[in-house]
């Protein structure tokens, strides 16, 4: 996942600097005065989120699978554990009848 994160802060970083580029060339229009900044960071959200969509289709999928592979063995270790809590709690009470 931390894999997956960084390629997407490495295109977003990427749009960034082609929009502020643009803008500072004057291929794209300033924003409203201090507002320039801003107008850059949400052109490169908007710019950057279908490109990473499309480019990052296979390390998005990878890493979802990985998500899934650790919920199901968490999910395992849980049910293991219930298994054997309730294993104790049976011979405890079988002990006492």
């Amino acid at each position: 996942m931390l894999r997956y994160t960084l390629m997407r802060l490495g295109v977003f970083v990427g749009c960034f600097l082609a929009v502020w580029g643009l803008v500072y060339s004057g291929m794209l229009p300033r924003g409203l005065g201090d507002s320039n900044l801003l107008w850059v960071l949400l052109l490169a959200l908007v710019v950057s989120a279908p490109i990473s969509f499309v480019v990052l289709r296979k390390e998005r999928d990878r890493a979802s699978a990985d998500v899934v592979a650790r919920v199901d063995r968490a999910k395992a270790g849980l049910d293991a554990n219930r298994t054997q809590e309730d294993t104790a709690d049976d011979l405890a009470r079988a002990q006492r009848s």
